[in-house]
């Protein structure tokens, strides 16, 4: 079958012919995610079951979600869980990570390896590994320039470790990964090592299927929604915790080992707690913080005792809620439950945290119900928060119909609701001075001593009103 036959019989959804290349003995090989984009949704399935490459984060994989000619298609893939929302959105976390380890932000110790320099943080580095957490408190104590003149020691090899250890991926040239693994276990790196191998066998299988193919270099991606990074770099969030509230939370998942120093080099104190935390992480994440650590108002800074990280006092917050800033600040993670959504969301906002204002977004979809659902569209309106006002205004069309039941506004209510539903629709430049009028008749009927009580109803109006609009606007 020449190529043009095979994508005639993918527009056409015969799977049956596409099929038998890679189902006949002694067939030509090709790769079966080529014509995966212009595949019927069921077609499609039937060819990743075959080995169709479809990977997350791969030009192939994105080739194909972004070439796929419907959105069927699109769903389909994305349900096969091969290509995944990370890959189709950009991840501010994983950006910060790579730019602390390229630009070395607020970096406390320079690595020399055969005449090349590599700028780390040591609490990045004893959190990845405990051979580092050991050596940097040991033999590495105390020093900033720290030279490794070991014949062995490869400084393309120790560049792409640095790159696993600060963001989870590795990228290296075929010719390095045997100093890759050595590397890997001298630190004690045994998921590193066990993730080379693996790929190592993939690729020598892959070769062995095409032949004339060369692989030059050898990526390592942590698989979607793997924990592991974001664990490990918590533990400097719990060593960060002062004493008195560690026991407030109960066991901590991930403790601080015995002895591990995460080399603190300021220290925010909170209503008469100290956190021991670290510039890096704060100023890499936060323009609020960078602003107070770095530019003009550093005069914030207390006098520390010698040996000391400064101290910086931090106003108008709890020493619980700046826990859970401290969390997300490290891990992009905070277990936040509903109940202090609307705290850690002012403070959010405050600190310049959009991920975090995020997060408290989708804490407060929680409370959505009958009573609430008016306060909480406020609030997401009050701090942007897009997703939430939507879900707060497709919330209210479900159940305009109860809002009004009891009292005089009942008749009035309902009267515009059925003009809405009805007729407003068909004609929206009238919407919105029905929207006034229908306030006006609240006030007018709801009599006297009702203000406070009608509000919800007039926001239900207005909000309701709006999201017709919108919704005729994005037909």
């Amino acid at each position: 079958m020449d190529t043009s036959d095979l994508f005639a019989s993918c527009r056409k959804g015969d799977v049956g012919r596409v099929r038998g290349p890679t189902g006949r003995p002694g067939a030509p090989r090709w790769d079966p995610g080529t014509p995966l984009p212009w595949l019927q949704p069921t077609d499609g399935r039937a060819l990743l079951s075959l080995g169709a490459r479809c990977e997350a984060n791969t030009f192939d994989g994105e080739r194909c979600l972004y070439g796929a000619l419907s959105d069927p298609i699109r769903r389909a893939l994305r349900d096969y869980k091969q290509v995944t929302a990370s890959c189709r959105r950009r991840d501010y976390y994983d950006d910060f990570l790579q730019r602390l380890l390229e630009q070395g932000i607020h970096s406390d110790v320079v690595f020399v390896i055969h005449g090349k320099s590599f700028r780390a943080h040591r609490c990045v580095l004893g959190a990845r590994s405990a051979y580092f957490a050991n050596m940097l408190d040991t033999k590495w104590k105390g020093r900033s320039v720290v030279a490794l003149r070991h014949p062995l020691i490869n400084p393309v090899a120790f560049g792409a470790l640095l790159q696993y250890l600060y963001t989870g991926r590795l990228d290296v040239g075929v010719e390095h990964v045997s100093d890759c693994e050595r590397l890997a276990k001298q630190c004690q790196l045994w998921d590193l090592l066990g993730d080379l191998e693996a790929k190592c066998e993939k690729v020598s299988e892959f070769v062995a299927s095409k032949p004339g193919t060369c692989v030059k270099v050898l990526t390592i991606e942590p698989p979607p929604a793997d924990p592991r990074l974001r664990e490990d770099l918590a533990l400097l969030a719990d060593c960060a915790l002062p004493p008195e509230l560690r026991g407030d939370l109960g066991e901590l998942p991930f403790p601080c080992p015995d002895g591990f120093n995460s080399c603190p080099d300021v220290c925010f104190r909170v209503a008469g707690c100290s956190f021991l935390c670290h510039k890096a992480f704060f100023c890499g994440r936060s323009d609020y913080f960078r602003a107070l650590l770095e530019d003009h108002f550093r005069e914030n800074e207390e006098p520390a005792a010698s040996g000391d990280p400064p101290v910086v006092t931090l106003q108008g917050i709890s020493p619980e809620v700046f826990t859970h800033v401290l969390y997300y600040v490290y891990s992009d993670r905070t277990e936040l439950p509903p109940e202090a959504a609307y705290d850690v969301l002012s403070v959010a906002d405050m600190y310049l945290l959009p991920g975090l204002k995020r997060l408290c977004g989708r804490s407060l979809a929680q409370l959505l119900d009958e009573d609430s659902v008016v306060g909480v569209w406020r609030v997401a309106k009050l701090f942007r928060l897009a997703r939430l006002e939507d879900q707060c205004t497709e919330f209210m069309a479900k159940v305009i119909e109860k809002v009004g039941r009891g009292g005089g506004q009942v008749g009035v209510a309902e009267g515009k609701w059925a003009w809405l539903q009805y007729g407003g629709t068909s004609c929206g430049h009238g919407a919105l001075s029905e929207a006034s009028e229908s306030t006006r008749l609240l006030r007018l009927h709801g009599g006297p001593g009702t203000q406070d009580e009608l509000r919800p109803c007039e926001d239900f109006c207005l909000v309701s009103i709006m999201w017709i609009l919108g919704f005729q606007n994005h037909i």
